[in-house]
């Protein structure tokens, strides 16, 4: 696993910021896959969801409510996905951990059951 490439959350664009404490950073991802999809970032720089604390892991509950509900008020989205990579296997590319908030539509997909197992392809088919 490469973790030398330069992190681009450390240099955030403000205009990308949706909210932001002490703890961590809420944006638009850059390249989403649909309309709303947030990150919300650690400021401490680990790779791996596991290392974090307690409060961080506090503070990114609260944020997923907050965001959660500022998307349910302007996009009214019919469902989300919520997601960490944790690891090269698991596709993660930027090694700064992120939660992945994604707001699904009815109809965005032809077949939704099985959500995240559809990671792997046919898992969610049971």
């Amino acid at each position: 696993m490469d973790t030398s490439v330069t992190c681009p959350f450390c240099a955030m664009p403000a205009e990308r910021i949706v909210e932001k404490n002490e703890l961590l950073l809420v944006v638009r991802d850059a390249y989403p896959v649909s309309e709303g999809h947030t990150l919300i970032i650690p400021r401490r720089h680990v790779a791996d969801g596991f290392e974090l604390t307690e409060a961080e892991w506090t503070a990114i509950g609260q944020a997923m409510r907050s965001v959660k509900a500022q998307l349910d008020e302007t996009l009214r989205p019919d469902g989300y996905n919520i997601g960490i990579n944790v690891g090269e296997a698991a596709g993660q590319t930027v090694f700064h951990v992120h939660v992945h908030v994604i707001p699904r539509y009815a109809g965005d997909v032809k077949l939704p059951r099985g959500g995240v197992r559809n990671v792997i392809p046919g898992a969610g088919n049971y």
